[in-house]
């Protein structure tokens, strides 16, 4: 791959564009205006250029030459075209990456031209010794999670070299498209026959210390990314996330729940050209927090590195994967174990009864509150307490009914200002279910009752 900064000549009305050191992103599209994206990497604008509109002629033109560029300097191994479909090609020059698109894949003609603004070092990030550890030691899964334009590509180019020229590794990427600029001798892998789970068998015959797999992104991606990691081979993938937490989610249901604290156990999360956050997998056998110890399963502990603070616990929760935050706040329910069970108990309370709850808390694990409209107590409650009592025993658990208001006036106007709480209700209207006041012997209106206060 070229070096930062340097590609082959290129049609004027490209270099032009380019001129400006800060611009790392070119648009240019018929009938419009050239538009630039630049400035530093954690404040950059897009801007219009004062140029006329470019037409259907000259941008196909200039594909045009942009290939007899890589025709003419077919001898470099940074020159080449790495896709080409019906509507679509992508080129590599150097250090430019530039995608032209055309109808029918677009709707106009259009060319992007992509270029890295910035090279950075390890040394430029000011590491924590025990993070560059976990970095060189090929016993780790990583990923390095970010928005797109937040400088995670450039990290990771930054640990390849480290990893390359420092820490003395043999070092392969796998790549789609391939425009990491990393040192000459470390080969760039690209999906073999369109497919990278060619790519990782090939992987394994070479025999790296080190794999940096960028852009995971699809289903199948992960699944291969967790493929290569439990080879033995050190992995640090990158893929777009908004934050550490959501790249970890979104191994759930690609990867056993048993088997993701050892395909992935630290994830770097960059903004704006800096580390963000670090947080390190540990799968442990105990009860996830609040829940009682003859209830242990095996919990991945997610933690803050370096201080060790469990932010998150995930574990098999039913038939689903929780992901639940380690923070316990009595007001809404205790534990995030029990704040999960009452979830779900209160949407099966609403689908049994048509009634909907508002807010539903376990004061043990046999007993729980419930909290509803005045208008509904009696409703719920029923004739001399029949609906209730037939409630506990389809649930199995001792329910105590009180009314929305009786809710702390912070906890109530969350549930308020909930953007998603009328769309489930609705939902839960909707569902078929037992509707308690059109059961015979129920008290329909509940008059002369303020529910069971247990």
């Amino acid at each position: 791959m070229a070096e930062f900064g340097e590609h082959p000549p290129i049609p004027d009305s490209i270099e032009n564009l380019l001129s400006d050191d800060t611009v790392s992103t070119a648009f240019l599209k018929a009938e419009c205006p050239t538009r630039v994206k630049s400035g530093h990497i954690s404040s950059l604008t897009l801007n219009q250029l004062d140029d006329s509109p470019w037409d259907k002629p000259t941008l196909e033109n200039l594909c045009d030459e942009l290939s007899m560029v890589i025709e003419q300097n077919s001898k470099r191994s940074d020159c080449f075209i790495e896709i080409e479909r019906i509507g679509c090609k992508i080129m590599q020059i150097g250090d430019l990456r530039i995608t032209c698109a055309w109808p029918p894949f677009s709707d106009a003609w259009e060319i992007t031209i992509v270029r890295p603004v910035a090279h950075l070092q390890i040394s430029d990030y000011n590491l924590n010794p025990e993070l560059m550890d976990r970095l060189k030691d090929h016993h780790r899964g990583v990923f390095v999670v970010g928005r797109p334009g937040s400088g995670k590509t450039t990290f990771a180019q930054a640990i390849a070299a480290y990893l390359d020229s420092e820490v003395g590794a043999m070092v392969k990427t796998m790549e789609a498209p391939r425009d990491l600029q990393v040192p000459q001798r470390i080969t760039q892998y690209a999906p073999l026959e369109g497919d990278l789970e060619k790519t990782a068998e090939v992987i394994f015959l070479v025999r790296p210390d080190f794999v940096i797999f960028d852009e995971v992104r699809r289903t199948r991606d992960f699944e291969i990314f967790g493929d290569v990691r439990l080879a033995g081979v050190g992995l640090l993938g990158v893929t777009h996330a908004n934050s550490a937490l959501e790249a970890i989610q979104r191994m759930v249901g690609k990867v056993e729940l048993g088997l993701i604290s050892q395909v992935l156990d630290t994830v770097i999360h960059i903004e704006k050209g800096k580390i963000a956050q670090v947080l390190e997998l540990k799968m442990v056998v105990r009860a996830p927090t609040g829940m009682e110890s003859d209830l242990s399963r095996p919990v991945i502990e997610i933690k803050e590195f370096p201080s060790g603070k469990i932010t998150h616990e995930m574990f098999a929760f039913g038939s689903e994967i929780a992901v639940v935050p380690v923070n316990i706040n009595e007001e809404e329910g205790g534990s995030p174990a029990l704040r999960m069970a009452a979830i779900q108990l209160k949407k099966e309370i609403s689908r049994l009864t048509g009634i909907p709850v508002h807010h539903a808390k376990f004061m043990t694990d046999s007993s729980a509150e419930m909290y509803i409209n005045d208008s509904s107590i009696g409703a719920m409650v029923g004739t001399r307490g029949e609906s209730i009592r037939q409630l506990e025993e389809d649930l199995s658990i001792k329910l105590k009914v009180n009314s929305v208001k009786d809710l702390p006036r912070s906890l109530r106007k969350k549930i308020e200002n909930d953007s998603n709480q009328d769309e489930e209700l609705d939902q839960w209207r909707s569902r078929s279910g037992r509707h308690w006041e059109n059961n015979p012997g129920k008290n329909k209106k509940g008059k002369g009752r303020k529910g069971r206060r247990n």
